[in-house]
């Protein structure tokens, strides 16, 4: 599945689907570096129909969070809690805004 974003008033929400692995990498850095950082204030990554992630995708991750300005806020929703439990061992929730986990 693609990845598809949509930016509204300095948020950028982009809809993560299926997986996020390496094979996603030039999608996904082509969804958030399609906006001027300056441009966004708040960027949500909505995972509800995010199925896995590998190490990969934190490494994109972490790619969102140097491309994002300083005062941006990065929030990950809708997150199943397999997913949240990755971004738990990862400290995840150090870096960026965990929300809604889900069964």
């Amino acid at each position: 599945m693609p990845i598809t974003y949509e930016h509204d008033k300095g948020t950028l929400t982009i809809k993560l689907a299926g997986r996020l692995d390496f094979a996603k990498h030039q999608s996904f850095c082509d969804a958030y570096s399609s906006q001027a950082p300056d441009s966004v204030h708040h960027y949500i990554l909505d995972m509800r129909d995010l199925t896995y992630l590998d190490s990969s995708a934190l490494g994109m991750l972490l790619l969102l969070k140097d491309f994002a300005s300083k005062s941006a806020k990065i929030s990950m929703i809708n997150c199943s809690k397999d997913v949240g439990k990755i971004f738990e061992i990862a400290n995840f929730q150090q870096l960026f805004e965990i929300e809604n986990l889900r069964e």
